[in-house]
């Protein structure tokens, strides 16, 4: 299984990036191995619309099945639901602690947004 991780640095010691469409990096990390791929969002920190639909469709074409982030918007939240992605919203700490929060089963995933679009 893999998972997506938002972040503002290209480390599990990294902070979780609270917001998603426009989150600095985003760390898929596959759950079998530990294997980590860093995916740099600029592309998406700037874009003046769609973020969020960019990079729930990045995610979806890695094969993530869970996202773990601070915020998501609805129009993110609707592509990721499509693509049968759950997301484990109000995200806190390093990447590292998201991760052993899913490990051990405290993650509360979330069946609605929890911003409003362009955050």
């Amino acid at each position: 299984m893999k998972i997506a991780v938002t972040s503002r640095g290209t480390q599990l010691s990294s902070e979780v990036d609270p917001r998603f469409g426009r989150a600095a990096y985003i760390l898929i990390v596959d759950m079998q191995n530990m294997a980590i791929e860093v995916l740099d969002n600029k592309e998406n920190v700037n874009a003046f619309k769609g973020a969020g639909i960019q990079a729930a469709t990045m995610i979806a074409d890695r094969g993530a099945e869970v996202l773990l982030t601070g915020y998501c918007g609805p129009n993110a939240f609707r592509t990721l639901e499509a693509a049968g992605i759950k997301v484990g919203s109000d995200t806190t700490g390093t990447v590292a602690e998201a991760i052993e929060a899913f490990i051990n089963g405290e993650i509360k995933y979330t069946e609605t947004a929890n911003a409003e679009g362009h955050w």
